[in-house]
């Protein structure tokens, strides 16, 4: 039987006080035989450590010796660098093999003293000494990773507010119907989010190619209602390469381009949530790979951009508390994207005029039916019709 550690030996014995207290006196020396078969220990050791208060543990009063000498670290240093630093888990079982090693090198002087310490040292006392050594040891210099996209270096890392209350501030991203893989080429959705209103445009694009990219973002800012102030993509680089960014710099003068943190998804959270409530919801994880299919997909979008700023309200939060450890979140009386928008001075009149016009003329429960049903035409096309054979 594996032998207890002595802190398995303390909660046992812990769990074992309350009957050993309880028994009689030929019970606790039955008990007294269990815990002794159990533990290992010696029955008058089992019967100290039974006393109340005995089995808490407390600090030693004086320190040990020094075990491992000076020679021993020298040694134990040796063959740290020599291993490339390698941590104490991987250093410890390492150190006998690897000082025969270096001693018939002549790296290394090993006497029969190192040579025992070494066989027996523990991974906890090779851990501190490692951690005493990294003070004053010169490493190799390391390479950090770094943004390799010069582009990216030069957009500062950050998230738009979630209290923003000036329209404009858009988060991107790219949504992928590639299905189970991803080669060749196929559709993407492009998706942009207003953090101030909710307000939100989609455009189908095959492929990434900065002529895609190019052409989905301009028939956005051509059907977007009121200027952009901010682009806040994440690191990809359909989005932050030199092409493109001259293209946003001559479309879109004064802009304000931001990118999320690498690995941090939350940085675009708005959209984030708009990729699975709008687009997967509807697509899921279906591969669309032929124009035919990439023009169907923005004709439906066209028909969504009416549905969702027009009719579908949307609420926004207006605080954040923390109680204790919980984040407690008060959101506003939801709204329309287009209603959030009309509250603002951003939205120009003729946009205005027009808007007003599509929700008056637009019947949103016809609107809904129609939406559907090019899904279900998108996924599930009308099979092929054969001709029949002349006579």
């Amino acid at each position: 039987m594996e032998r207890m550690t002595i802190a398995e030996r303390r909660g046992y014995l812990a769990r074992m006080e309350g009957r050993y207290r309880a028994a009689s006196r030929a019970g606790q020396s039955q008990l007294l035989d269990e815990m002794e078969a159990m533990t290992g220990l010696h029955r008058k050791s089992l019967v100290r450590l039974l006393q109340p208060g005995s089995l808490q543990r407390h600090p030693r009063q004086r320190q040990r010796g020094r075990v491992y000498g000076s020679d021993v670290e020298d040694a134990l240093r040796v063959i740290w660098e020599s291993l490339d630093y390698v941590c104490a888990e991987r250093l410890t079982p390492a150190l006998l093999p690897t000082a025969w090693v270096l001693a018939r090198h002549g790296e290394l002087s090993l006497t029969p003293e190192v040579e025992a310490h070494l066989g027996r040292i523990s991974g906890a006392t090779v851990q501190r000494r490692l951690t005493r050594f990294a003070q004053d040891t010169p490493r190799l210099p390391r390479k950090h990773p770094t943004a390799a996209n010069p582009v990216a270096r030069a957009i500062p890392m950050e998230r738009i507010a979630w209290h923003e209350m000036e329209p404009g501030h858009f988060e991107v991203d790219l949504v992928h119907h590639s299905g189970p893989a991803t080669t060749g080429e196929y559709v993407h959705t492009l998706q942009l989010v207003d953090v101030a209103t909710g307000w939100s445009e989609r455009v189908a694009v095959l492929g990434r190619s900065y002529q895609a990219m190019v052409g989905g973002f301009t028939h956005v800012l051509e059907r977007l209602p009121f200027p952009v102030r901010e682009l806040h993509p994440d690191n990809g680089p359909e989005f932050l390469n030199a092409h493109l960014v001259r293209f946003w710099g001559a479309a879109l003068p004064g802009l304000r381009l931001s990118r999320s943190r690498p690995y941090h998804k939350n940085d675009n959270r708005f959209v984030e949530q708009k990729n699975g409530s709008l687009v997967r919801a509807y697509f899921g994880t279906a591969r669309l790979d032929t124009p035919a299919q990439c023009a169907a997909l923005n004709a439906l979008y066209d028909q969504m951009w009416r549905y969702y700023n027009l009719f579908q309200p949307v609420l926004h939060l207006v605080e954040k508390t923390a109680v204790g450890a919980r984040l407690c979140r008060r959101w506003d009386t939801a709204q329309t994207p287009y209603e959030r928008l009309a509250a603002t001075t951003a939205l120009p009149l003729t946009q205005r005029a027009d808007l007003e016009e599509q929700y008056r003329t637009t019947n949103p429960r016809a609107l809904r039916r129609a939406i559907y049903t090019a899904v279900e035409a998108l996924l599930l096309p009308a099979p092929a019709t054969t001709a029949e054979p002349a006579a």
